[in-house]
């Protein structure tokens, strides 16, 4: 029988800058121990507060990888 199999994972990346630096952060840091990741997608973002300043931006992220044979 032939047919792959794939895992999803959240991750949640964080930076100073951007949403988008966090996810690329996650995604990264995911793929120095996870092989063949395939698909990511932003579940959600919010920003972390302090004294009505935002202090990071956070992005929750969907990644799949596929199981190896």
């Amino acid at each position: 029988m032939s047919g792959s199999v794939y895992k999803y994972i959240e991750l949640v990346g964080t930076s100073t800058k951007s949403w988008e630096a966090a996810a690329v952060a996650a995604v990264e840091r995911a793929s120095q121990t996870l092989r063949d990741l395939r698909v990511a997608e932003i579940v959600s973002q919010d920003m972390v507060l302090e004294d009505g300043k935002v202090k990071a931006f956070r992005s929750k992220v969907s990644v799949s990888f596929k199981f190896e044979d």
